[in-house]
């Protein structure tokens, strides 16, 4: 398992709109990979293999589209005091509960500077017990860079903010923050690596996609410039198996296998295609699990309703305590998220 690239991935930092970095790592691990690669205006990279061999019957080989977003949660600088304390507006979804006390890293054009991420206010020893229970909004937060009235000549509107924790292993498990999505990122790459020299007749696109966390972007501009036949949405989905939270909400079971994704609140997968990933895991021992959710979306949605539409089913990996630093998954469905990839396309 190259955990190696993973922890370039993840600890790289790239928010939507800001993904030049993660698409540069991308760009290096897949030289030789595929017949053609370009990004498109909105900063997507995508990536083609052409068929390998000639489709059954003279057929017109199918478009097959796996979408691995390349962005990460975070933040981009909305103001900076006199003082040099700096203000963010979020780019993705955040549990204020989740910000306090943490490092950072803002982004200017020329260098990563640390700073620290607080709540504005009273610190604990002198504020009151009403106080204490407040639970802040993201624009209360502010960053402390050291800088003092400095921060405003090296640091702009509009730089980008990500948290700052290193990717770790524990157990069977890796932990990070931002493995949504650097994940997918890493499966596309490692699917068609473990393809090799496959066989496939199918004309096969790994779309690296911008902006996912704020509406799935990339991949609708990335999916209506390929028109799939077929669109893999990849990426993480909740392993909510911890305490306190009952059976029915688990969603997935971290080391259980991969997650077959069928339904979220912005797509329905193809019942025939998912009965076709499940035949192939089944036929390759794959260890998998059908996923549900109630809330959120993946690219696999964009992918399905581009022009004239596609057939669409998400592979996803198992994450715990996702939109935090302390994203965890479980090895083994990593593993399993790759070997299907792999599996599905050299069938295709």
């Amino acid at each position: 398992m190259n955990i190696d690239l993973l922890r370039r991935l993840c600890e790289t930092p790239g928010v939507p709109g800001h993904e030049h970095r993660v698409r540069e790592i991308i760009l290096n691990e897949i030289e030789g990979m595929f017949d053609e690669v370009q990004t498109d205006p909105m900063g997507s990279l995508i990536c083609r293999r052409a068929p390998r061999k000639k489709s059954k019957k003279g057929k017109k080989p199918l478009k097959v589209m796996l979408l691995c977003h390349m962005d990460e949660i975070g933040f981009l600088v909305s103001h900076i005091s006199e003082k040099g304390f700096v203000y963010v507006q979020p780019v993705g979804g955040f549990d204020p509960r989740n910000l306090f006390s943490r490092r950072v890293l803002v982004s200017t054009d020329t260098e990563d500077l640390k700073g620290v991420m607080n709540t504005a206010g009273r610190p604990v020893h002198i504020a009151s017990p009403e106080e204490r229970k407040k639970i802040p909004q993201v624009n209360e937060f502010v960053i402390d860079l050291g800088l003092g009235e400095k921060t405003k000549d090296v640091v702009k509107i509009g730089d980008m903010v990500t948290l700052d924790e290193p990717l770790i292993e524990i157990g069977d498990k890796i932990v990070s923050k931002a493995l949504d999505n650097r994940v997918a990122c890493w499966l596309g790459i490692e699917a068609i690596r473990a393809l090799g020299d496959a066989k496939h007749s199918s004309e096969i696109y790994v779309a690296f996609t911008c902006q996912e966390e704020v509406g799935l972007r990339g991949a609708k501009t990335a999916a209506y410039s390929v028109k799939p036949d077929i669109g893999i949405g990849v990426d993480v989905s909740l392993s909510c198996d911890t305490p306190d939270i009952p059976e029915k909400d688990h969603v997935t079971v971290q080391g259980k296998g991969f997650g077959l994704h069928v339904m979220d609140s912005f797509f329905i997968a193809d019942t025939q295609l998912v009965s076709d990933i499940e035949e192939i895991a089944k036929e390759e021992e794959i260890p998998y699990q059908r996923t549900m959710l109630i809330g959120g979306g993946q690219d696999g949605a964009a992918a399905q309703q581009a022009a004239a539409g596609a057939k669409a089913v998400g592979i996803m990996v198992g994450t715990r305590y996702v939109h935090t630093v302390t994203e965890m998954i479980h090895k083994n469905d990593l593993l399993a998220a790759r070997d299907i990839l792999a599996a599905y396309l050299q069938r295709s």
